[in-house]
């Protein structure tokens, strides 16, 4: 997940609209859980043990199970949010992440990009490659290098199988493949709930951390200034810390994410190693920046 800046009662709201079908002033009502049942999954998955980015784990979820199991959480998703209605967004959106996502490490996936209509700075991945950035985020952004690499970030958390990694442990295989296979039963249900909270509350430290090489490293490689990844996680920790009061979002968001310097610090370590200049297309995007709605 890249920067959910919900912090607080509003991140809370947003994940419970997905996840409960309830009011509650909430956004996206998904799933079917009491308030409590969520409580309970999200501290579950700060137990869950994920190692350090770059070790290998076990994973039994073969690619089609995933897949599967992503475009189920996606009819959830498609049908609870607002698509942002303006196709030539989609499809410039489309254009910059397939741009950014050949350089995928996997290739048995098809990843897709859509924009949705919400307030709300965010942008998130299901298994398998259904990417989200919802207008809230597009509107912080100043040029395409930096929706490159957010769109990047969310590819590595795919390509990583980060989802899977803490689904895995946590649901086991039996509930997994229910969902995969459209199944109705509580064990699916279950499953569900958990593939949308990740997605929307977000991973370990070395999740993260490996995601933000993989976003720097993916939009490079498309042409891109790799330094759109920094200016980004600037803008989004200037937000967060103007909102929760010199905090990062990061720190809000939880104890196990890295601190924003700490993340912009590696970023820029990286991109040293990089060689210089890349395109940022600043123009362009400005321009479609003022359809947005």
């Amino acid at each position: 997940m890249f920067p959910l800046l919900l912090a607080g009662a509003g991140g809370l709201a947003l994940v419970c609209y997905l996840i409960f079908g309830t009011s509650v002033r909430l956004r996206f009502p998904f799933l079917k859980l009491p308030l409590l049942g969520l409580v309970s999954i999200s501290l579950f998955l700060s137990c869950v043990a994920t190692g350090p980015a770059g070790n290998k784990s076990f994973i039994f979820i073969d690619s089609g199970t995933e897949i599967a199991m992503g475009k189920q959480a996606e009819k959830q998703v498609l049908a609870k949010t607002k698509t942002l209605a303006d196709t030539d967004w989609q499809n410039y959106v489309n254009k910059v992440g397939q741009s950014v996502a050949q350089f995928s490490q996997r290739k048995d996936l098809t990843y897709t990009f859509t924009v949705l209509n919400e307030k709300e700075v965010n942008a998130f991945a299901l298994p398998g490659g259904p990417l989200y950035i919802y207008t809230g985020l597009l509107k912080l952004m100043d040029d395409e290098a930096e929706l490159a690499a957010v769109l990047g970030h969310e590819i590595g958390h795919v390509d990583g199988r980060h989802a899977v990694r803490q689904m895995q442990p946590a649901v086991g295989l039996t509930a997994i493949e229910a969902l995969a296979f459209g199944d109705k039963s509580p064990a699916a249900q279950q499953a569900l709930n958990m593939v949308l909270a990740i997605a929307l509350t977000g991973y370990g430290r070395g999740q993260e951390l490996e995601a933000d090489q993989f976003g720097l490293f993916y939009a490079h490689k498309a042409g891109y200034d790799p330094k759109g990844a920094v200016r980004v996680f600037k803008k989004l920790a200037g937000l967060a810390g103007a909102e929760t009061g010199n905090r990062s979002f990061f720190e809000n968001l939880s104890a196990t994410h890295p601190e924003t310097k700490e993340r912009i610090a590696k970023l820029e370590v990286e991109i040293k190693k990089l060689a210089p200049g890349g395109r940022t297309s600043r123009e362009t995007f400005q321009r479609m920046k003022k359809r947005l709605p």
